[in-house]
């Protein structure tokens, strides 16, 4: 296992920060933004600040359980904020996994920086965590997730219900030869 630290990490366009309490209203930006909602909570969900920032709050307790998790995703050249992603806990049907997550901000979809974070998330889950597997969920509508998993190297594997959702789930697992850092 690697001693790299992975609070931030660089890809070719992305600068992946740990997630701060001070990211709060960046991320509330995005994921108050009805386009950005609507992949990732039920129709029925009204965010509010309080909610985000309790969401927050538990992925800094992840970060400091796991020394891992969502990443405040920026642009490379400008700085500026273009979503959120990472590494996390989960259940898939009652058993624990580890789960690559990110949100896009809608002005930034279709340049593949969705592919290019869950890429990065590939490599620090199997060459820094040396973990065996991970997964990923979407709606079954979400064409684009679909496809960014597939990009990353993910294969369905079933429908699952997530948050009284109907969901899809996708896995890879970690290859014999990867090499770990």
């Amino acid at each position: 296992m690697s001693t790299r630290v992975l609070d931030r990490v660089e890809t070719e366009r992305l600068v992946c920060e740990r997630m701060r309490r001070d990211h709060a209203d960046e991320l509330s930006v995005l994921l108050l933004d009805p386009r950005v909602a609507r992949t990732l909570f039920p129709a029925s969900t009204r965010l509010t600040d309080a909610m985000l920032l309790a969401s927050l709050e538990e992925k800094l307790e992840h970060w400091a359980r796991y020394g891992f998790g969502l990443w405040l995703l920026r642009d490379r050249a400008t700085g500026k904020m273009v979503g959120r992603g990472g590494l996390q806990h989960t259940a898939v049907e009652g058993e624990e996994a580890v789960e690559v997550a990110w949100a896009v901000a809608p002005e930034r979809w279709r340049e593949g920086l969705a592919t290019e974070l869950a890429l990065a998330a590939v490599d620090v889950a199997f060459g820094d965590l040396g973990l065996e597997e991970i997964v990923a969920f979407t709606l079954p509508e979400n064409v684009a997730s679909r496809r960014v998993m597939q990009k990353a190297g993910f294969a369905y594997d079933r429908d699952v219900e997530r948050a009284g959702l109907p969901h899809v789930l996708y896995r890879r697992r970690r290859p014999e030869t990867y090499p770990t850092l």
